[in-house]
């Protein structure tokens, strides 16, 4: 009997296997220079072939994980053909071509479901792998975190930082409309839902730096996701222990009018549960997402984006042990908890997008959206704890116990945070393009009204004494010498905040492909402008603008090996959004300027056959010079600004990536990647930033049973180096450069396909409906790792030492989950 490939995983070997031939989708509409659709056109590959409806609709299956040669051909037209088509499996492709009447037009595309060869740094990742590889939050966000310059020390959150930058520095956008994240959100347990439904996504470019002047003002990256555009009807059903989804996929008998629409429920109690912290948790997050596309002619179409999200997260914590310290000196921290936790976050968005195409060169886009977040964090809890040492002889009835303490004291937090943002955007895109040369522009408005209360306090007693805040005001010799000062906070909070923001911005970017001694030859030139204002309540009217020009360059040797060599260099910055306005006491800084990060890559792109399947081998270095840093702390996903431009950062790194089918009829990959990222804050000299990662695995495998190729198994592993542990409050940071420990994770998902694109059923079989069906389970940190995503700094009464006490991410958890799509 052969052996699993799983077993050769662990033994980190893979060999080769013969499974029969897979398939995938090409699928589109075909017109003529008129844009008038042409039915009856055939359209044939190596070894199948069909013709277009009347409205030139038509699905063509191919042999997946080979190059494809497709043919178009009319009566009284010249052919088109699509050279070098290379698709995964299951993968679908939208190809619209253009027969013309005198030139015969032939292209050449390689697609693969581990990144699509792109001359702009352009990372494609395959839908159908999205939604099918295990995470604690299966996703978009959960493959990103397998990328080489992606990290993410928090399998509870979606949030991730590129290339040491932060979680408020990445770009994202659905159909070309930007998306917002929480604002007050500052525990990854609180998030519930990623924003990007993958049941209802297309396709996903990702760009991890250098990325072109259309994708707009941020310091690191771009996750650009395209929704669906149905061909047929068709539904999905996901459920699992942690929750449940729907997505439905409709079109009209005219075929003019399509929607794809997600509805979908979550619980994180079964991960928190699993959590060092007992606790009474009920969380409810659930959204609906909805996208239509109205064809009101052949020139127009209009779409239509809305979401509602409803976020209602209440907990009540009412115990915790965490150990730590060395084995010959362990220590624990108890706490007993009383109150409750009652947050609630409810986001609602609409747009409007008008795409005109005037003729075959020139598309003009109108889009307009409106975000709208309304965010309440009220809490009330009291903590009493011990810290002491523990008994560890193995032969005493007391193993494990607490014997002697070192420091009792308790600690009251308070939360009463309101906010209530709407952010409007009105833009227009426009592009002209042809067989040589592209040109984009862009201009659009935003306006920003946000209305902030913050109002949080903590005290802190230790031993029967309050502990104040460390300022001169405050010092004393308590016990000593009895303090009769006023019993304040030892943190505390209490502003009102209303902001109005107007930006404009607008863009232009130049490409061109060439041909030079028979290498291919691409560039890219463009340049970003914007123009924001800052005033509110008690607040100075403040306003900047900055300039960002970019440039990318591509050059494909006419070399036997199939090799693509990258370089991009260009100036990003960040105006600053309200969150990067706001210091620690809660003012409002206007003054505060755009971050700016001149950004140097250079990358290299090698494709080959091993084994006779498609592999690629990506590589790429870069440098960021940061001026004019906002710098900030980072607890668990919480960012704090000290709104100010007083400091200077770099970071540089390099990363590899090898992707490919390592098990014959699947896509996987590993990954490695290096950075080093300081800041220097008013001259005091560089210290590691919250991101310093260093260094990073990521692995993603896909394997199944060779005589049982329905049985599958997707597995991903990730190994980062501990980031800086932060350092107490009112504490310098320049004192304190510990670390986290390394963050070692495995997720492991096996399912048996039923009903899948190899697997289907005659008419009669009642199984012939579904075109698919698995059911299956999840094991999530497979090794039981204990990580932790931040310190609890807790006094010694004795020395007045402070403690750095772990806090701990989810054990291992068993989810089971069934899906279904017909």
């Amino acid at each position: 009997m052969k052996c699993p490939y799983t077993v050769q995983l662990f033994l980190l070997l893979c060999l080769s296997s013969q499974i029969r031939a897979q398939t995938a989708t090409i699928t589109g509409v075909v017109i003529d220079e008129n844009s008038q659709p042409l039915s009856q056109v055939n359209i044939s590959s190596t070894t199948n072939g069909t013709v277009t409806d009347k409205d030139g609709f038509y699905i063509l299956k191919i042999v997946a994980e080979k190059e494809n040669d497709i043919t178009f051909s009319y009566i009284g037209y010249k052919n088109v053909v699509l050279e070098r088509l290379l698709l995964n499996t299951n993968e679908t492709y939208v190809f619209n071509p253009i027969l013309n009447t005198s030139i015969t037009q032939i292209d050449g595309v390689i697609v693969t479901a581990t990144g699509e060869k792109t001359v702009d740094g352009i990372a494609t990742i395959s839908p159908n792998m999205i939604r099918q590889i295990p995470g604690v939050n299966a996703g978009v966000e959960n493959i990103l975190k397998l990328l080489p310059g992606v990290s993410s020390n928090n399998e509870l959150s979606t949030q991730y930082s590129v290339r040491g930058g932060n979680y408020d520095e990445n770009l994202v956008y659905v159909n070309e409309i930007e998306v917002y994240r929480p604002f007050l959100i500052r525990s990854a347990q609180q998030e519930g839902l990623s924003f990007v439904n993958s049941a209802l996504v297309q396709k996903v470019e990702f760009s991890s730096g250098g990325f072109q002047a259309k994708y707009g003002d941020k310091l690191s990256s771009v996750l650009d996701i395209t929704y669906k555009n149905p061909t047929a009807f068709g539904a999905q059903l996901d459920l699992s222990l942690l929750g449940a989804s729907l997505a439905l996929e409709t079109l009209s008998k005219n075929k003019r009018l399509s929607n794809v629409t997600g509805i979908r429920y979550r619980n994180n109690s079964l991960l928190v549960n699993s959590k060092q912290t007992n606790s009474n948790f009920n969380p409810v997050f659930a959204d609906i997402q909805s996208y239509f596309t109205y064809r009101v002619s052949r020139k127009l179409d209009m779409d239509f984006f809305g979401n509602i999200s409803i976020n209602d997260y209440q907990n009540q914590p009412l115990d915790r042990q965490t150990n730590f310290g060395t084995l010959s000196e362990t220590q624990a921290l108890l706490v007993q908890y009383s109150g409750n936790e009652n947050n609630k976050y409810a986001t609602e968005m609409a747009a409007v997008k008008a795409n005109y195409f005037l003729n075959n060169e020139v598309t003009l886009k109108l889009i307009a959206s409106i975000y709208h977040t309304t965010e309440e964090e009220y809490s009330d809890v009291v903590a009493r704890y011990e810290l002491g040492e523990i008994n560890t002889d193995l032969g005493s009835e007391t193993l494990g116990e607490v014997t002697s303490s070192r420091g009792v004291g308790g600690q009251f937090t308070r939360a009463r945070n309101e906010l209530d943002a709407l952010i409007f955007n009105l833009q227009q895109k426009g592009s002209f393009s042809n067989e040589h040369l592209n040109l984009e522009w862009g201009v659009k408005y935003t306006h920003e009204d946000i209305r902030d209360q913050l109002r949080e306090s903590e005290f802190i007693d230790s031993a029967g004494f309050s502990i104040r805040p460390p300022l001169p005001e405050f010092i004393n010799n308590q016990p000593e010498i009895p303090f009769t000062g006023p019993l304040v906070p030892y943190q505390g909070v209490s502003t009102k905040n209303f902001v109005k923001t107007d930006r404009f911005s607008a863009y232009a970017q130049f490409s061109q492909q060439k041909t030079l001694n028979n290498s291919d030859i691409y560039y890219n030139l463009g340049i970003r402008a914007q123009y924001w204002q800052v005033n509110g309540q008690d607040i100075e009217k403040t306003s900047h603008t900055i300039f960002s020009p970019r440039a990318q360059f591509a050059i494909k040797p006419n070399w036997s090996k199939d090799m693509l060599f990258r370089a991009s260099l260009g100036i990003y910055q960040q105006p600053p959004f309200y969150r990067e306005l706001r210091d620690v006491t809660g003012t409002i800084q206007p003054s505060v300027k755009a971050q700016k990060s001149i950004h140097y890559v250079m990358g290299n792109e090698y494709s080959f056959l091993l084994w006779e399947r498609p592999f690629t081998l990506i590589s790429e270095a870069y440098y960021k010079k940061l001026d004019n840093v906002n710098t900030y702390t980072l607890n668990d996903v919480r960012i704090r600004y000290v709104a100010n431009n007083e400091a200077t950062a770099y970071i540089y790194g390099a990363e590899v990536r090898l992707n490919g089918a390592f098990v014959p009829g699947t896509d996987s990959w590993v990954s490695l990647g290096y950075l080093k990222t300081e800041e220097n804050a008013n001259n005091k000299g560089y210290i590691p930033r919250p991101t310093d990662q260093r260094f990073k695995i990521g692995i993603l495998f896909q394997d199944y049973v060779p005589d049982i190729p329905n049985l599958k198994m997707y597995l991903n592993l990730v190994y980062n180096t501990g980031v800086p542990g932060g350092s107490p409050s009112y504490a310098d940071p320049y004192n304190f450069r510990n670390r986290l420990k390394d963050y070692k994770r495995a997720d492991l998902g096996i399912s048996h396909i039923f009903v899948g694109a190899d697997k289907t059923y005659p008419k009669e079989h009642w199984l012939h409906e579904f075109k698919e069906l698995s059911v299956g389970f999840e094991v999530f940190n497979l090794f039981n790792n204990q990580n932790s995503i931040t310190n609890t700094w807790v006094r010694d009464v004795d020395s007045k030492n402070e403690y750095a006490i772990p806090n701990f991410m989810t054990s291992r958890v068993l989810n089971l989950r069934f899906k279904m799509r017909f």
